[in-house]
């Protein structure tokens, strides 16, 4: 049987794991508490140490979940080792990295993208801001902010404060000591999602997500609070101006820049008018998109990933089964403000519901499963359409107790309406 070591301990790794759980014996770096079940976990953070690890342990693959190891090298380290990892190098995970990056790249090499300017100029800001006709305004802080970085100003006034938030390092540290100040573009947002080997590419069926924390998209952002996939808002003609527009030329552009693409490139997109356009790129799979879109796969997951980091993507044909999957979030009383105390996960008898949870904020405490924080884990319902899907992952939701318990009853809301 295959090794595949999973970095990160997230519901995005629990979804990648648990569905290669039948073609791969699984290891994570660390996994969570209900990673456990079918696999082991590891509690080793060093790159060196994990890459030796890795290789005195005969592990045939390993994929990297989160951004942050992708940002510090973690890929680079492997493949130094001699090892088959599936992510981008530090150098082509500035896409996420960095976002001055990312917006100088998409004019670079004529992606659409919204109008900005990037500085850290306070002024220069200032100026943009007023030269703009239209409200709200986005403005975007540089680095890494675990999804927080981007805030959509609903006055003039209230983007020059962020700005000054921002470059002053009171609003994200380090991450805002540069800032991206943009149009706001008027549309839905889809997320699309690549597996690609550097030359070659496979697009996944798009997901949307839901980011405010409660219904009606109201409340703060979070992470993510559900999603579903695929959307009936991605028509095919839309997927192939993605294809020809968006992904060919950013592949193309990344060899250019001497950083090829490897990994999962996901493609935040703004839909105006049927037009794709890139609001982010991220290096990795979003969270909570991940956990349906692994459930539709109708090939091999573990060569999917394989061949994706070894430039064999054109060998295989990667298939997706003709239905919906919708994941609702649950997560736990205090988030996102504050993190909360453990509360014991109970679960009734799943056997009457079409779906499966994807675990992420969990830990085994005296062998009982306890909800430790942030988002727990994501009730996965699958149908044959958007309204059976959604039906049977609030049939799950109900099923799954722990104290203080919090979740957005509208997920998939706009593919119904649609």
């Amino acid at each position: 049987m295959k090794k595949v070591l999973i970095i990160g301990g997230g519901g995005r790794e629990y979804s990648i794991g648990y569905f290669m759980k039948d073609e791969a014996e699984i290891f994570y770096a660390p996994g969570n508490g209900a990673t456990e079940e079918f696999a082991t976990n590891i509690d080793i953070k060093d790159f060196e140490e994990l890459a030796n690890w890795a290789k005195e342990n005969n592990i045939d693959l390993t994929i990297v979940g989160p951004e942050d190891p992708l940002v510090k090298g973690v890929v680079d380290v492997f493949k130094s080792h001699g090892l088959t990892i599936f992510g981008p190098s530090s150098k082509a995970a500035r896409l996420e990295g960095s976002k001055v990056y990312m917006k100088n790249f998409l004019k670079k090499y004529n992606i659409p993208t919204a109008r900005y300017i990037e500085t850290d100029d306070k002024q220069k800001a200032y100026e943009f801001i007023d030269s703009m006709d239209k409200l709200p305004i986005v403005v975007k802080a540089d680095g890494l902010c675990a999804g927080k970085g981007v805030i959509i100003a609903e006055s003039k006034e209230e983007a020059k404060k962020t700005v000054e938030d921002m470059l002053s390092g009171k609003a994200f540290g380090d991450a805002g000591k540069k800032v991206i100040v943009e149009e706001f573009l008027d549309g839905y947002e889809l997320s699309m999602f690549a597996i690609c080997d550097g030359e070659d590419f496979v697009l996944l069926p798009a997901a949307q997500d839901h980011k405010r924390l409660l219904d009606g998209d109201k409340g703060p952002n979070t992470g993510g609070m559900g999603a579903y996939a695929p959307t009936p808002l991605a028509n095919e003609e839309l997927y192939e101006k993605v294809k020809s527009r968006i992904i060919k030329p950013t592949l193309k552009g990344m060899q250019e820049e001497g950083a090829p693409f490897e990994g999962v490139l996901f493609i935040g997109l703004m839909i105006v008018d049927n037009e794709p356009y890139v609001l982010e790129y991220n290096v990795r799979f979003g969270d909570p998109e991940c956990e349906e879109l692994m459930a539709l796969i109708d090939s091999s997951v573990y060569d999917m990933f394989f061949n994706g980091a070894t430039k064999q993507l054109d060998k295989i044909d990667v298939k997706i089964k003709d239905m919906v999957a919708v994941g609702v979030v649950c997560a736990s009383k205090n988030y996102p403000y504050s993190s909360s105390e453990p509360a014991e996960i109970t679960v009734d008898d799943l056997s009457d519901c079409n779906g499966y949870i994807a675990y992420a904020g969990v830990k085994k405490i005296d062998g009982k499963l306890m909800a430790t924080g942030g988002r727990v884990l994501v009730c996965v319902g699958f149908g044959k359409d958007v309204k059976e899907a959604r039906d049977e992952a609030y049939k799950i939701v109900d099923k799954v107790h722990f104290e203080g318990k919090k979740y957005r009853k509208d997920i998939a809301y706009q593919a119904l309406k649609y």
